[in-house]
């Protein structure tokens, strides 16, 4: 298996991202770190400005767990928004990395479209390396292309509903229509045969939050998404055999024993 690919303009060995909301305790976040042996986490800038004086301290925590720092827009619904909060968290992270996040409707919390491209636009263009969060649509995701980002981040179901890739064929016209691109699964991940899936498709790395932070161990679970990114993506990498319409007798009784 590859040991180590680039994004971002970093080389990692880890495909697993990891978000840092919602854990029950900052020691079970470092734990779960530890055992996911991720190099990333992603962080909520606007939800932790919004706690007051306690956010230092959380920042000056996140940036003791050792891993490059993916701060995201999560909670704005404006182009506008959205930049004035990357360049608050480059200043503040001494960062060009940014998820970009712009959501269009508070149900579902599906990315705009427009929005998105507008601001992934203007961050590009302002030296920004955007990780823009956005639907598995292929023709949103060439937009992004032409706006000048990298990298995308489809998702795979709404994101922290844990319902899975939903639209795996979706997902799988992605990879074949840009194999050059670095994919990400991000959002609606519920559990670790889900990550498989993701990597058997191809997918670079999955981002995970709530499947980590919401399970009854969240240490024990980070370890469990660690496994099954490795083996999907090491599955991937073997090759994985065709489907067969009919049986075929894996037990040959005549012939030979091997093909040569």
């Amino acid at each position: 298996m590859s040991q180590t690919f680039t994004i971002g303009g970093q080389t990692l060995e880890s495909r697993f991202f990891l978000g840092t909301a919602s854990y029950p305790s900052p020691a079970v976040l470092r734990d779960a770190v530890r055992a996911s042996g991720t190099q990333v986490i992603t962080v909520g800038l606007r939800r932790q400005l919004s706690g007051g004086g306690e956010a230092g301290e959380f920042f000056k925590f996140i940036r003791e767990l050792g891993a490059h720092l993916l701060p995201n827009t999560a909670g704005c619904t404006t182009a506008r928004e959205a930049v004035t909060l990357a360049r608050m968290a480059r200043e503040m992270f001494g960062t060009n990395w940014i998820k970009l996040e712009v959501v269009g409707d508070e149900y579902t919390l599906q990315p705009d479209p427009w929005e998105l491209v507008q601001a992934a636009r203007e961050l590009a263009s302002d030296g920004f390396e955007v990780f823009p969060y956005c639907t598995d649509d292929l023709v949103t995701c060439n937009r992004l292309l032409d706006a000048g980002c990298r990298i995308l981040m489809p998702w795979g179901a709404p994101i922290g509903s844990g319902q899975g890739l939903l639209n795996p064929t979706a997902l799988k016209t992605l990879r074949a229509r840009l194999p050059s691109v670095p994919l990400v699964v991000d959002a609606g991940i519920g559990s670790p045969r889900d990550a498989v899936h993701a990597m058997e498709l191809g997918y670079d790395a999955v981002l995970v939050n709530s499947a980590v932070a919401l399970a009854h161990d969240p240490v024990a679970m980070a370890r469990a998404f660690r496994l099954a990114i490795e083996g999907g993506r090491l599955a991937h990498e073997a090759g994985i055999m065709a489907k067969q319409e009919m049986a075929v007798a894996t037990t040959q009784v005549t012939g030979r024993p091997f093909v040569l």
